[in-house]
This record gives structure tokens, C-alpha cells and sequence, in this order.
């Protein structure tokens, strides 16, 4: 495979620079009425941390080596370059290269200029080295010539064929779950997002320990260390037992501040739960373009970049149907194939959101080669937090840009399918009518006479239930209508009596 078939092709780069030319929303939709493609940026908010992310990027180009020692010390920063590799042991050859395509994204998205891929067909990994002996050996020749400092592999290592791996190739050698480590530590930001990472990280780093350590000697004594008898005790812990011990001390702590977060979390949940305010969860598979959609839909303001795991920490907006009934819209973490077993560990909390919500939008990228593995590879995470009892609705986005086939093939197999482009505004108006369809409607019923001083009870009917019959006579207001359960008790002093 050649660095060509490497290279990721991106979207149309949005019209950002256009967002200035308009002072009111209302400009921009007039503007987007007229045809002008850069009003639609105007939906995706100031996004103040582009420029903060940006400024951290390393450019490309540069090199850390010295130009001549001479004159004056010389050193740059240049990107890792990378060799992907990949083991080909089920589905068709097309999945390989889908899988590999993804793994040279996420490679991009790190910050690394990818050089080279190969795929090996084998029934299952080599258990020495992952991939086969001779295979090993080609791909050490294809780095030495790409002049390679870095390969990544398309699938979790062993420590033992890392190790084995590295001592083929002579260069650093990684796997996909610390390739997306590494993504998730770059762009976490909130203090939740950067325990969960740094926890996942340990967890991983934890059995990938190397060597006996230098500074401080093995634990000995008696005749069982050597032979060597009294005196020949060691100092005490190896360095690596004290790494363990440090790590393991590490992680416990995380876990408890991640256990008092999620209490914060659980809290502001169960008051919009008690308060009878609807939830709606956005899922889906990275760059399928949730914070787009979110930002369509409430004018959220959350970063859009066309990359992978471009957000990780969950953002939660209010709105509201067309008859006033409000509701909330939470923005998850996007998902991946294989997503590493410690990230969803960490980040149950955060994915619980999806799980105690009253309904799902799974948004499926409709341009991508594997629409369908993207859906089954985001079910079966779901599946893992109790994602999967919620009713979901599956949206595909980038219709604009989509085959036209796919998009009838994906509304034939997936009920309760829409089309829509979070980039030009089709669609959204149809997948505004069918959330408010499918939200959970008010169906208890009941006839209340509330005082004109208690007006407040007025206003939370008009906003919670649904009005039904109206009356203003001499003692107050009075209502005939369908509220939830949880205003029900609320007005329960204030019902009127059957004669």
C-alpha cells in the first residue's frame, strides 16, 4: 500500500472566515436564504478554543536535529513519522483497508505525518511478534527506507510482541489503544475529561512496565536468592515495583475523585429528571458530526473541526419543541471500532448520560465507505452501559455530501431513520417534528382550580403539560389538563372534586 492510499481526504474546509460578515442571526439566515454558503457557519458559535488548539499543533517540517554544531545549536520540532501495519484475520479486504484508512486519521489527528501502510492476511496475530516473522522484516526495511522513527499498529499489542516488535523494527513501536489515549489526552479540557483519560492511561501503562530498574536492586534474602545467603539482601523494592505501587496509588485516587464527580453529575441529572424535563442523548461515531448537529439544533457553540475526537467532554444545552415543551440535548463522546476497554471504563459516567436519557439520536456519517459497521460498532459500546433499551432514532448526516444508494439502503434496514445535513440545514426541520414525536408526552390528566396568586403553577402547566380545556372565573384558574407525574402531586391540593 502506498503512502498515497495513506493520505486522508478531506471535506470542503468551512467558511469560517465569513462568520464576521454577519451581525445577527437573523442576517445569517437571510443570508442563507440567498444561497451564501458561509452563513452556515454562524450556527457553529464563536468556538473559542479553536485558536487555543491550534496554538498547540507542531508544524510540520521542521526537524530536531542539528543543522551544524559549529556555529550554534540548531534544534527544531518536526512531526513523528509513522508506518502503519495492519493483520487482516476476518471480513473482506475492504474492511482492512477501511480499518487501516481509520488508523492513518487517528495517526493525523495525534499529530503525525503518516509515510507507509502494509496489512498481513493471517487467521489470527503471530503470538512472538503480531505480525508474521517474515512480515516483521519487510516492514523494518520499509521504515529504514521512509526514514520512519515511529510504527503503529492497528490492533492492541501484548507487552511481550510490543517488546519482540521493537527489537525487529529498531524504532518505537505503538498500538491503536495508545494511539487514542494519546488523541483523548490532547483534547480533554474539563477536569472530569482529564481524570478519565489520565485513568484509562494508567490503566493501560500498568502491565506495559519494562525492565528491572537501575537505581535501587531486587528484593533478596536467604538461600533462595542465589545461594548467596546472609548479606546479600537488596535494598529494598525494585524501581518497577515502585512504579506499580506508585501507579496503583495513582488510580485509586482517580477513582475516587471520578466517584465524587459523577455524584455532581448524578445530581444535576436527577434535578431536570424531577423537574420533568426531557432528555434527548446525541451518539455516534466520531466526525459523524454530532457537535454540528448539536450546534443546528440549540446554537451550542461547541468546537467543529473535521477530525477525529475532535470533543470528548459532553456539553448539555436547553430547548425546546415547536409547542413549548422543553427539553435538554446532551453531546457524548464520539465512538470508535475497537474502542479501548479502559476509556469506556473511565468514561462510564460520562456515557451513562446516554443511558438515563428518553431518547437517542445516533448519528451515523452517511459519507463513509461502512455506514453499517460504524452503526454496530457504536450499538455495542451503548450495549455495554445500558444504551441500548433507549429508543433510538438514527440520523444520518452528511446527506449533502452522501451517496444517494447508501442513504436509500440505510432508510430499508434501519427504522426510524432520517436523513439530514447539519452543514446546510436539510433535514433539520424534519428531525425537529419527529423529536418532538417521539419525547415523552404528559398522560396524566386532571382538573385543578388554581388561585390567581399561584400563577407560577399556571406557568409550569403551560410549559410541562399539555392545556386541555381553560376557564378564568371568580376563585382563580381552571384548568383541565395532561401533566406528568411528576407536576401531578404539585397540584394535588388544588383539584377539583367530581360532584
Amino acid at each position: 500500500m502506498t503512502s498515497n492510499h495513506m493520505k486522508r481526504t478531506s471535506d470542503t474546509a468551512r467558511a469560517g472566515r465569513d462568520q464576521d460578515l454577519f451581525a445577527t442571526r437573523a442576517e445569517a439566515l437571510a443570508a442563507e436564504a440567498d444561497g451564501f454558503d458561509g452563513a452556515v457557519a454562524l450556527y457553529d458559535g464563536d468556538q473559542l478554543d479553536r485558536e487555543e488548539r491550534a496554538a498547540l499543533r507542531r508544524v510540520h517540517g521542521l526537524s530536531t536535529e542539528l543543522e551544524d554544531i559549529t556555529e550554534v545549536e540548531y534544534r527544531q520540532l518536526r512531526l513523528e513519522r509513522v508506518v502503519l501495519a495492519g493483520v487482516w484475520t476476518d471480513g473482506s479486504a475492504a474492511d482492512a483497508e477501511n480499518s487501516i484508512r481509520e488508523l492513518a486519521a487517528l495517526a493525523e489527528t495525534a499529530g503525525s505525518t503518516v509515510l507507509e501502510g502494509v496489512i498481513q492476511r493471517r487467521q489470527r496475530p503471530d503470538p512472538a511478534t503480531w505480525l508474521g516473522k517474515g512480515k516483521a522484516l519487510e516492514l523494518r526495511d520499509i521504515v529504514v527506507a521512509e526514514g520512519a522513527d515511529t510504527v503503529i499498529c492497528d490492533g492492541e499489542l501484548a507487552p511481550s510482541q510490543r517488546r519482540a516488535l521493537e527489537d525487529v523494527v529498531k524504532v518505537k513501536v505503538i498500538d491503536r489503544t495508545a494511539l487514542i489515549l494519546d488523541i483523548f489526552a490532547q483534547h480533554a479540557k474539563s477536569r472530569e475529561g482529564r481524570a478519565q483519560v489520565e485513568l484509562a492511561q494508567l490503566q493501560y501503562l500498568l502491565p506495559r512496565l519494562r525492565g528491572w530498574g537501575e537505581s535501587m536492586s531486587r528484593q533478596a534474602g536467604g538461600r533462595v536468592a542465589g545461594g548467596e545467603g546472609i548479606g546479600s539482601r537488596g535494598p529494598g523494592e525494585t524501581k518497577i515495583e515502585l512504579d506499580r505501587r506508585r501507579i496503583n496509588t495513582r488510580i485509586a485516587k482517580l477513582r475516587r475523585d471520578i466517584k465524587g464527580m459523577k455524584t455532581s453529575r448524578d445530581t444535576r441529572r436527577h434535578s431536570r429528571h424531577a423537574g420533568g424535563v426531557p432528555s434527548v442523548a446525541i451518539a455516534g461515531y466520531t466526525n459523524a458530526g454530532k457537535s454540528s448537529l448539536l450546534n443546528r439544533l440549540t446554537g451550542a457553540g461547541v468546537l467543529v473541526e473535521n477530525q477525529l475526537f475532535a470533543t470528548l467532554d459532553p456539553t448539555v444545552r436547553r430547548t425546546e419543541t415547536a409547542d413549548g415543551r422543553i427539553y435538554t440535548l446532551a453531546d457524548t463522546v464520539g465512538f470508535v471500532r475497537s474502542l479501548p476497554h479502559q476509556l469506556v471504563e473511565a468514561f462510564r459516567s460520562t456515557l451513562e448520560e446516554v443511558a438515563d436519557s428518553d431518547l437517542l439520536l445516533h448519528v451515523v456519517d452517511g459519507s463513509h465507505p461502512d455506514p453499517e459497521g460504524q452503526i454496530s460498532a457504536v450499538r455495542e459500546v451503548l450495549a455495554e452501559v445500558g444504551g441500548d433499551q433507549i429508543k433510538e432514532i438514527i440520523v444520518v448526516n452528511k446527506a449533502d455530501i452522501a451517496d444517494p444508494e447508501v442513504l436509500d439502503r440505510l432508510r430499508r434496514h434501519e427504522r426510524h431513520c432520517i436523513t439530514v445535513s447539519a452543514r446546510t440545514g436539510a433535514g433539520i426541520d424534519e428531525l425537529r417534528a419527529l423529536i418532538d414525536e417521539e419525547l415523552p408526552k404528559p398522560d396524566v390528566e386532571v382538573e385543578v382550580l388554581v388561585p390567581y396568586d399561584r400563577g407560577d403553577l399556571v406557568s409550569r402547566l403551560h410549559q410541562e403539560g399539555e392545556i386541555l380545556e381553560s376557564e378564568h372565573v371568580a376563585e382563580g384558574t381552571r384548568l383541565r389538563a395532561k401533566v406528568t407525574p411528576t407536576l401531578e402531586p404539585d397540584l394535588a391540593a388544588y383539584a377539583v372534586v367530581a360532584s
